[in-house]
């Protein structure tokens, strides 16, 4: 059972910056395993939908990053620490949702008295998940691009110009992504994490519009949001190109090391486009986004009506605790 899990685990991890959307003055959320979780500001809840038909909710006040480190509102800092909350929070719902999905599995294929031993996901099993997938994202997407365009500057001595090197690994770099993307959206427990996925930005907007919450208004939304993680994704492989470009590095060690250490740099740069794009979506700079909107027609697919109602769940325990933490949320 633990092969199974750590394999769904590792694809979903994968996929958390994909799937996560907002930021920390904003409703934002995440689709995870047959759920949705929503945040506002100072809270996050969690709805899973059980085998069964029932929603199990996991709901917890969230502090404000920058409320707490001030240094954290400064630009480029607030994006890499909006993103490293967002993907600490990511993880904790995605456990929670394989939690129960392990539970329910068990539940229907075991004694009862063993279902509660087995429905909860060893810590040491989410940080073998955890290295793992940090280590696959070095290795698929800094690794293998590097190595290959490296290959191909032994072929074509026009690379050897630091500007159509780096063009060129930039372009390899995107055609992995795109590739595992549309590798890992056959797998029917990917799509149904995507049909959440649509299910979360639909309501989203549908909060933003200041219309009721509903399913029936809800329907009437895209699936396709500018602050997608998918677009923020894309946005920072196009970012790390001019990036790259201006870093001098001799040798594949050191353009490797580049490719790490500046990541921290990229985030904040990457963040502060989609920030500037979601406010002034006519601006030239709003352009940047477009190709992540054009990707969600294979993250985001259309969600049915239970998937819908089990994002407003979320969305309204979230919005119920941030009331009553006194919270406040600008929509932008």
């Amino acid at each position: 059972m633990y092969a199974r899990t750590f394999i769904r685990l590792a694809a979903h991890t994968q996929l958390l910056p994909v799937l996560e959307s907002g930021e920390e003055t904003l409703v934002g959320g995440q689709a995870v395993m047959e759920g949705v979780m929503m945040r506002a500001p100072h809270s996050y809840a969690t709805a899973v939908r059980r085998p069964g038909g029932e929603v199990v909710i996991d709901e917890h006040p969230l502090p404000k990053l920058s409320e707490k480190y001030p240094v954290f509102r400064w630009p480029l800092l607030r994006g890499i620490g909006t993103l490293g909350q967002a993907m600490a929070l990511g993880v904790k719902a995605l456990r929670f949702s394989a939690n129960v999905a392990v539970q329910a599995e068990t539940e229907t294929g075991e004694a009862a008295e063993r279902a509660a031993k087995a429905g909860e996901i060893p810590g040491w099993l989410m940080a073998l998940n955890l290295a793992f997938s940090f280590v696959f994202f070095i290795a698929l997407y800094k690794f293998v691009p590097l190595w290959i365009t490296s290959r191909l500057e032994d072929l074509y001595p026009q690379l050897h110009n630091q500007i159509l090197f780096n063009l060129a690994d930039g372009a390899v770099r995107l055609a992995i992504f795109l590739g595992f993307l549309w590798l890992i959206s056959r797998w029917a427990d990917i799509r149904r994490v995507f049909e959440y996925h649509g299910a979360e930005h639909r309501v989203v907007f549908n909060f933003e519009s200041g219309q009721p919450v509903s399913v029936e208004n809800a329907r009437t939304f895209s699936t396709f949001h500018p602050r997608c993680g998918t677009s923020f994704l894309l946005v920072v492989m196009i970012v790390s190109i001019f990036v790259y470009a201006v870093i001098p590095a001799e040798g594949f060690a050191q353009k490797m090391a580049v490719r790490v250490l500046a990541l921290p740099l990229i985030t904040g740069l990457s963040y502060e486009v989609i920030r500037y794009a979601a406010r002034r979506r006519g601006s030239l700079l709003a352009l940047f986004t477009a190709p992540g909107l054009w990707l969600q027609r294979i993250t985001t697919q259309p969600p049915d009506d239970s998937q819908t109602e089990v994002a407003i769940i979320a969305l309204n325990r979230a919005m119920a605790l941030e009331e009553k933490q006194g919270g406040e949320l600008v929509i932008a």
